[in-house]
């Protein structure tokens, strides 16, 4: 194997990351964000009763949380800002390419490693995003807040004219997406939040959200055996429930992909090459579960899942930005990753992942990912 110079590492420098991830005995996640909301009837959605914050977003939510202010759907306005390596970034990419939004919400994708400051835009030939014009997503939160206080997190919308965030609270986003910018869905866009669902689905997202997209950052950031040990059997806990629950229904919420899908996606398919050793989730691999490991890979498989997916990327962002789990910044060079196209047999189970609608077409060569995923 060639040596590698990898991504810029920033251990002892005077933005390392040393210091922020592991911040005490038990790892607790910020969800405070900014909740302003993207909607296609301003007037409605503003005079709408006051929202209540959710971690986990809401497709009914008729208004607005406190403070929150509403923008109107605008093809060709707004710029998603969202990193490939980061999970809940990834989310974003993947619903936009299944509602078929490339054409009215563009796409701006960071570079994988970041200092404690902000992404970057890295990747691009003189380090600035091409339509934003910055170097750092900082830059936009700033424009907007100038002493914004919290992380810069991504996915982030921002507002192309301002060059201003708009909002970064990605757990309602990914639902507006849906529910919000139904005018420009792609003909045959599969419904990701069928109403007949969603008040069973939102419990599964939940617990999806707080056990498991979660609770493996709970585990890997947690600051005492004991909370390490207690986080580690919550994450066991959930994902046998899980095998359980895709023993006998080919997706989460029955025979069609939803949103719940699309969220637990994002964890599994990041399991084996970071959360099982970097997050030390070592009870076992995802390939040893046998429903989970074929609900994955039947994802994978299917256009608009595996086809976002960078696993260089990915591992480069976990073992190089996370100085307090891995100071020596040194990224692994497996696991193999041809297993992710072999058979998955979920068929048998009936269904099908688009349900009345169509698989969205080949990925835009712009916007395929450039490290490495067999599918390509």
């Amino acid at each position: 194997m060639a040596e590698s110079q990898g991504p810029q590492k920033t251990y002892e420098t005077e933005h390392s990351t040393k210091g922020a991830y592991v911040t005490g005995e038990e790892f607790t996640r910020d969800t405070n964000y900014i909740e302003d909301r993207v909607v296609a009837d301003v007037d409605a959605v503003t005079a709408a009763p006051q929202e209540e914050p959710s971690s986990i977003g809401d497709p009914r939510a008729a208004g607005l949380t406190a403070d929150a202010q509403a923008w109107p759907v605008e093809p060709g306005r707004y710029r998603l800002v969202a990193a490939r390596a980061c999970p809940w970034a990834h989310r974003s990419i993947i619903v936009r390419r299944l509602l078929g939004l490339e054409s009215v919400i563009s796409l701006a994708t960071p570079g994988p490693v970041h200092d404690v400051r902000s992404w970057t835009f890295d990747l691009t030939q003189d380090g600035r995003d091409p339509v934003l014009g910055t170097e750092r997503l900082q830059e936009n939160y700033f424009k907007r807040f100038p002493d914004y206080p919290r992380g810069i997190t991504v996915p982030a919308l921002v507002d192309v004219p301002s060059g201003a965030v708009v909002t970064n609270n990605y757990p309602q986003l990914t639902l507006d997406f849906s529910t919000q910018w139904k005018a420009y869905h792609r003909e045959g866009a599969p419904d990701l939040l069928p109403d007949e669902l969603i008040d069973e689905m939102l419990p599964v997202i939940k617990r999806v959200f707080t056990e498991v997209n979660n609770g493996v950052y709970r585990a890997g950031f947690a600051g005492s055996q004991r909370a390490y040990e207690e986080a580690y059997d919550r994450l066991f806990t959930a994902l046998d429930w899980l095998e359980e629950r895709l023993a006998d229904r080919r997706y989460l919420m029955g025979e069609h992909i939803t949103e719940a899908d699309v969220r637990l996606f994002t964890t599994l398919v990041r399991f084996d090459a970071v959360y099982h050793g970097h997050f030390k989730c070592n009870r076992n691999k995802l390939t040893e579960m046998p429903n989970l490991w074929g609900y994955a890979r039947d994802l994978f498989q299917t256009p608009g899942f595996g086809d976002t997916v960078d696993f260089d990327q990915i591992k480069a962002h976990y073992y190089v930005v996370h100085e307090d789990i891995n100071p020596t910044q040194v990224v692994p060079a497996g696991p193999d990753l041809q297993n992710w196209l072999s058979e998955h047999g979920r068929e048998e189970l009936g269904g099908s992942p688009f349900g009345a609608g169509t698989a969205p077409g080949p990925i835009a060569a712009e916007e395929q990912p450039p490290g490495a995923n067999p599918l390509y």
